[in-house]
């Protein structure tokens, strides 16, 4: 179907926005992936050397370490009870795994997007989807803070290296269009006239600040301290090729004295590295020069590790920077704690977003929306990340005097409600087991003399 003059010019301009970000995506996705070169960051390297060229992937740790501190743990409607139709599609979606890819983009690219649309195979269970944020580009009310249109293209053809798909969401219908295959006009494929009132996708922005949506890089700080360890460890690598082995020296012999048994020449190579230097000649004199100190680079190399620590607030040791003291555990939480309020900052920011989808979870699901921002979201502690800190966080809040009751504990694990069910079931199971035992009678058997006989 011919689609007219308006929306023509709509997915021109979504498209020219998706165009004009692009370059930056890529340069930003290159560090993620620790694929850029030193050409790339405008350093002359000769082809000769170009094997001793070294990137370390600091952007990606930053990311990752950060990532690791974001883990949903449930939502709560306002009467304080468990969103269990919202937790039930989150499962359903597989949003675990699935979350962390949108905490990623959004940390990476600066912003990430979901997507929660119908299902016509399970009605009940509307699909949520991350998507790429190098695929969706969006338009902001910013009076609202609302997508009022956003464009997402797929699926680039080998031939033409342009995107054959699009899907145009709006207010109150989803569009889908297709390119012929000389990349030409768009046509349209197919609509939903959903009537939301709302774009069904979400936005998850890293570092907004007022009136910017398009968010900022959690690599940013990160990418031009890369760069120079970059440099410093490539020179590292060339000058432990050439000046860390000492030179050596001989005197008073000639060419010819460099012979086997077998009266060939020798290699350079195995008359260099050989274990004892002897000769027959009594006029020679062997010696070697002081080989070259590399510790300059290796500080240099720390300095940039010790400045990456710095801006990111990660903990030194998470760079390899340590000392021959081993840091108390007391020392180590106060490292880390810059490090767990940033990722804090980051549940509240990304909590409102994971909010907002699941009220539009709830509307595809029941068809009404909830009042205001009724859903909230509850992250798992950023400062027990793995589930052996965060269990023994557990023991000792329900230690001694307890400050959380069994159930309650079950909550902080993020246990689902099956799991807990589980559980009660065996609680009744071993008190019902206990009760027997204490009211089964106990049969003794006395006996009298050594030989047993009564």
């Amino acid at each position: 179907m011919a689609i007219d003059l308006e929306v023509t010019l709509t997915l021109d301009r979504l498209m020219i926005l998706r165009d004009h970000l692009w370059t930056q995506d890529e340069h930003l996705d290159r560090y993620y992936n620790g694929s850029q070169r030193l050409r790339q960051m405008g350093l002359a390297v000769p082809p000769a050397l170009r094997s001793f060229e070294t990137a370390v992937n600091w952007p990606r740790l930053t990311v990752d370490a950060l990532e690791a501190r974001l883990d949903v743990k449930t939502f709560y409607l306002p009467s304080g009870e468990r969103a269990d139709a919202v937790l039930e599609g989150w499962a359903y979606n597989n949003l675990d795994s699935e979350s962390s890819l949108a905490h990623i983009d959004a940390l990476v690219y600066g912003r990430s997007f979901v997507c929660v649309g119908a299902n016509p195979e399970d009605p009940k269970h509307p699909l949520v989807t991350v998507e790429s944020p190098r695929e969706i580009t969006a338009d902001i009310d910013p009076k609202t803070r609302r997508i009022t249109r956003a464009l997402r293209v797929y699926g680039v053809s080998e031939t033409t290296g342009q995107p054959m798909h699009a899907t145009l969401y709006e207010p109150d219908v989803t569009t889908w269009f297709q390119r012929d295959e000389s990349g030409g006009k768009w046509r349209e494929t197919g609509r939903d006239d959903h009537r939301l009132g709302r774009v069904p996708i979400v936005m998850l922005v890293n570092r907004r600040r007022a009136g910017d949506f398009r968010g900022v890089s959690e690599m940013a700080d990160v990418i031009g301290l890369t760069d120079a360890a970059a440099r410093a460890l490539t020179n590292l690598q060339v000058a432990s090729e050439t000046h860390a082995i000492p030179a050596r020296h001989v005197a008073g012999i000639s060419k010819g004295d460099f012979v086997g048994a077998d009266g060939q020449p020798l290699a350079v190579w195995e008359s260099y590295f050989t274990a004892i230097m002897a000769t027959a000649n009594k006029d020679a004199k062997f010696g070697q020069f002081s080989a070259s100190d590399l510790a300059n680079f290796h500080d240099t190399v720390n300095h940039y590790a010790g400045l990456v620590a710095s801006v990111t607030k990660m903990p030194a040791t998470y760079l390899g920077l340590t000392t021959s003291n081993p840091a108390s555990a007391d020392a180590i939480r106060s490292a880390e704690a810059p490090h767990v309020k940033l990722a804090e900052r980051k549940q509240r920011a990304f909590g409102d977003a994971w909010a907002w989808v699941g009220a539009l979870y709830e509307r595809f699901r029941t068809g009404e929306w909830t009042a205001g921002n009724a859903i909230r979201t509850e992250w798992h502690d950023a400062a027990t990340p793995t589930t052996a800190a965060r269990a023994d966080a557990i023991v000792k809040l329900t230690g001694g005097k307890p400050v959380l009751s069994v159930e309650g504990a079950w909550d902080e694990l993020g246990w689902s409600e099956a799991r807990k069910g589980t559980e009660r079931e065996r609680f009744d199971q071993e008190s019902l087991d206990y009760f027997q035992i204490a009211e089964k009678p106990l049969s003794v058997e006395v006996t009298d003399g050594a030989d047993g006989s009564s």
